[in-house]
């Protein structure tokens, strides 16, 4: 379990050892004395030569560099990327997938291969960087402030994917590399393989080089699921437990990815190469959920009790006569990204010309498969008043009170609910294709070194497709023909793997059993689609900009940098469905009215200026400015035109009403950097950066009461908005904040080798910590996913023959509202600080053959949340480690 005297220490270690440092610094800076720092190992390697990449560099970006084939200094992507300043992971379903860059969320940050769009799968929630292999990456750069030659769309910045050019190994390489996996979790208890293949090869006097990978994934793991889904509240608005939940995952994931590059060089001044990317990730997930809706079910009853006025939260609640819904849901999901890229250089005297024409495309297939079965319950006790051991324990419908959930006969005889199939199918696809120019004159002016300009024409395709397959639609079958629970019903157990003393194993529908009784049936179950949650999306952007790049003296102070401004012109055509009341055969669903277009344009100009100071040999300052964006991020929620739903009680109507928004503006942000850098050994350096951001047109949902509606007076207040005849009108408008956002904090990085310290060579690590604060607007609009404090400390030792490292990541607890939440919690949540400490071992049996061994998350930390107070359970996800064993081998 999380506790939180445990998220303080480390923030309190890092702070107290960067004083430390600071101190043994300045006394090597007044001594002069520095001895050379051996590079003793490849990790070592690649922190100094991301060092030096950010030493040379006039952005303010942090980057990961490995040079030598299968040399990337970390098993995973995501754990790659989690070390540099600012970044934080977010995890999907247990995985650490989505990254947050200075506190915005993982749909503010743009990700490119080779500094060229590449499109995820899903568009309206961030890059899923769990699909990609680290054999793909020669280098990772987060740039955080741009210059004008870079696409806008980084709100809060940028995260580019270098892949290896075959002409700058300079040799023939062959890296097979094989890895097994076992989460603690399994469902399998089997160990998973991983595979690559890499081949790099020159030709014709080393003018053609070409390099092709090939790589393969399996994973098996499961993630565990306690939380409450609904809250609701008493006359005097104190909370209770209203809808408890429960869920296992146990899931299957086949990954492939395939990339190639072929580079001609014929002549020194042309280098052309087309290169392409392709990745596949396959999830099948096996859903076992239990839902108790305690507000659901005839003659229900439920007391809340004890009451925690610290909190207003009733700690206990009792429910009777209540509906529990036993759901088994099996998902494939299918999610591809893929680039090809042809670029061309060309370099005479003082002109350098680049050409780039490129396409990225991401795809989502998604399909979910459903039973639904309903039962009473006699009765259920809840006390969340330690959220560390939430006690829970249900009494089904049976005179004898030893029968438990996992009990076959409670599913027999005419049970209130009992369908199958039930559930959505999601098509998802974003494409984009460029052509770009790019011109660059060196000059030799006593400011200016360089001028550049550029064009870039991009048309993008977004397109969201969702269906409904339910078995209600048609009517429920008749109960003879579908499979009795005791013949075919499956066991659920170690549900949460001992955590919380609440029921731990439950029997499970049968899905096979289903489909089989679904064919001797004979019944076909339409598919219908769900026209709310469907819409497509064109935009085409035209881009220039211009850019001069300087460097002068400033007394004994060299400054250099780059200033540059770029326009962007943006064109967007949006299709969306009018739609209406329920479907009166199918509830998930919205009578469809007609469609509707709207084209809406804007234009931004967007300035940039890095400068850096070096006020001496090993010592710089970096200020930046820019103005930057991310364009609307578009879902359902967003794109609806007027949507209306009617329901009737009594002699009186409820109108729901979403008044859509379809001409969102881009949410922009103007922002500056300073920064420090002291380099002050090999190998060896600190950082401290400062960042201030103030964030414009936020997009804000509301309950609005209008003057009017459809020409029908109304009058009231958001909340509670009426006609003269008594009818309610809940109506929803999305809209741009007028109110600003300002995000502010700094970042401090720490690379340190010890070998000038300690009388073992080797030893070493790297830290960061961040901190961010956001004062958000006063009219909603309020940041998601925003940790205070994330912490990442690696150490190392290493030699010719083996290699150890253990990483530390801390993250500090950050609000997620509903829309954000989502599933978990409909009424927004906090997801609690936690640490992750991974470790890795190596071994070298000589240049070309290398072992490892590693453990991810070796102390089982949970992923919790709470709601309001962090006295109050809201979320239990237990995920475990993984371990893993991997051999590779150079040719």
């Amino acid at each position: 379990m999380t506790h939180k005297k445990y998220l303080t220490r480390p923030v309190k270690t890092v702070l107290a050892t960067t004083i430390c440092a600071l101190s043994a610094a300045s006394a090597i800076a007044q001594t002069g004395e520095l001895e050379e720092v051996v590079v003793t190992g490849k990790f070592q390697k690649s922190l100094l030569e991301a060092m030096d990449l950010k030493r040379n560099s006039t952005k303010v970006e942090d980057s990961i560099s490995a040079k030598d084939l299968g040399s990337f200094p970390s098993e995973n992507i995501a754990e790659a990327i989690q070390r540099i300043p600012g970044v934080q992971i977010s995890n999907v379903n247990g995985r650490g997938s989505t990254i947050s860059v200075r506190g915005l969320g993982p749909q503010y940050a743009t990700t490119t291969l080779n500094g060229q769009s590449f499109n995820g799968a899903d568009f309206t929630s961030g890059f899923r960087f769990d699909i990609i292999q680290t054999e793909l990456a020669s280098g990772i750069q987060v740039i955080k402030s741009p210059s004008a030659d870079m696409d806008a769309g980084g709100l809060s910045g940028t995260i580019n994917i270098d892949t290896a050019k075959p002409l700058s190994l300079d040799e023939t390489q062959v890296m097979v590399s094989l890895k097994g996996q076992q989460a603690e979790y399994s469902p399998t208890s089997g160990i998973t393989p991983k595979g690559n293949i890499t081949y790099v090869d020159q030709f014709l006097d080393n003018t053609v080089g070409v390099l092709f990978s090939a790589g393969f994934q399996n994973l098996d793991d499961r993630v565990d699921n306690f939380w409450i889904d609904r809250w609701a509240q008493d006359a005097e608005g104190n909370n209770y437990v209203s809808r408890p939940r429960f869920r296992r995952i146990d899931r299957e994931t086949e990954r492939q990815m395939y990339s190639g590059t072929v580079q001609w060089q014929p002549t020194a001044e042309l280098d052309m190469s087309l290169s392409g990317v392709y990745t596949s990730d396959d999830v099948y997930q096996d859903l076992n959920q239990q839902v108790f809706l305690f507000t659901s079910g005839s003659g229900r009853v439920v007391t809340p009790s004890n009451l925690n006025e610290k909190t207003g939260y009733y700690d206990t609640v009792t429910a009777k006569n209540f509906r529990l819904e036993n759901n088994r849901q099996l998902e494939d999901r299918t999610l591809t990204s893929q680039a090809i890229t042809a670029d061309l250089k060309w370099t005479q005297d003082d002109w350098t010309v680049k050409g780039v024409v490129h396409h990225t495309g991401g795809k989502a297939d998604e399909s979910e498969e459903a039973i639904i079965l309903g039962i009473n319950i006699d009765e259920a006790v809840i006390d969340i008043g330690n959220r560390n051991n939430v006690l829970f324990s249900v009494s089904p419908v049976s005179a004898d009170s030893s029968i438990d959930l996992a009990t076959a006969s409670l599913y027999e005889g005419d049970i209130p609910r009992n369908e199958y199939p039930n559930g959505a199918i999601r098509r998802m696809e974003s494409t984009e294709d460029s052509i770009q120019l790019d011109v660059k004159r060196d000059v030799t002016m006593p400011f200016v070194t360089a001028i550049s300009a550029g064009v870039k024409y991009r048309t993008q395709e977004f397109s969201r497709e969702v269906f409904r397959r339910d078995r209600a639609s048609i009517g429920e079958a008749d109960p003879s023909v579908l499979p009795l629970m005791s013949e075919t019903g499956i066991l659920v157990s170690d549900f949460l793997g001992g955590e919380m003393s609440a029921p731990g194993m439950w029997i499970a529908p049968n899905t096979q059993a289903y489909r089989d009784a679904l064919a001797a049936e004979g019944t076909v179950v339409p598919i219908m689609q769900a026209y709310q949650s469907s819409y497509d999306m064109d935009r085409d952007i035209f881009a220039t900009y211009a850019k001069l790049d300087f460097e002068t003296e400033l007394g004994s102070v060299l400054m250099r940098g780059d200033m540059g401004l770029r326009y962007e012109d943006t064109s967007r055509t949006l299709t969306t469905y009018l739609t209406g009341d329920t479907h009166p055969n199918n509830e998930e669903i919205k009578v469809l009215i007609g469609s509707s277009e709207t084209d809406f344009d804007y234009s931004n100009v967007l300035p940039s200026l890095n400068m850096v100071f070096e006020l001496h040999e090993d010592v710089q300052m970096r200020v930046s400015l820019a103005e930057v964006l991310v364009h609307p991020i578009i879902t359902s929620r967003t794109t609806l035109a007027p949507s209306e739903t009617v329901s009737t009680s009594g002699d009186t109507k409820t109108y729901t009403i979403n008044l859509g928004q379809p001409k969102l503006k881009p949410m922009t942000a103007n922002q500056l950097d300073v920064g420090l850098e002291w380099y002050y050994d090999e190998g060896a350096g600190l950082t401290l950066n400062g960042f201030f951001k103030t964030v414009k047109n936020g997009t804000v949902a509301q309950t609005v009461c209008l003057d009017s509606y459809n020409g029908t007076a109304l009058s009231g207040t958001d909340t509670a908005c009426f006609d003269s005849a008594g009818n309610e009108y809940k109506i929803t408008s999305t809209f741009n904040a007028d109110t600003e956002t300002d995000i502010k904090g700094y970042e401090v990085g720490w690379n340190q080798s010890l070998n000038n310290i300690l009388p073992i060579e080797g030893f070493g690590f790297t830290a960061n910590y961040t901190y961010v604060t956001a004062d958000n607007g006063a009219n909603g609009f309020r940041l998601a996913d925003l940790s205070k404090r994330t912490i990442n400390f690696t150490g190392y030792w290493e030699n010719d023959t083996y290699s150890a490292r253990v990483s530390l990541n801390n993250r500090s607890p950050y609000y997620q509202p509903d829309s954000t939440a989502g599933f978990f919690s409909s009424q927004g949540r906090t997801v609690d600080g936690r640490n992750q400490v991974d470790l890795t071992l190596g071994y070298n049996f000589n240049e070309n053959l290398k072992f490892s061994l590693g453990a991810m998350n070796i102390f089982s930390e949970n992923e919790e949340a709470y709601r309001d107070s962090s006295d109050v359970f809201q979320t239990l996800t237990v995920i475990g480690s993984s371990y893993f064993a991997g051999v590779t081998w150079k040719m």
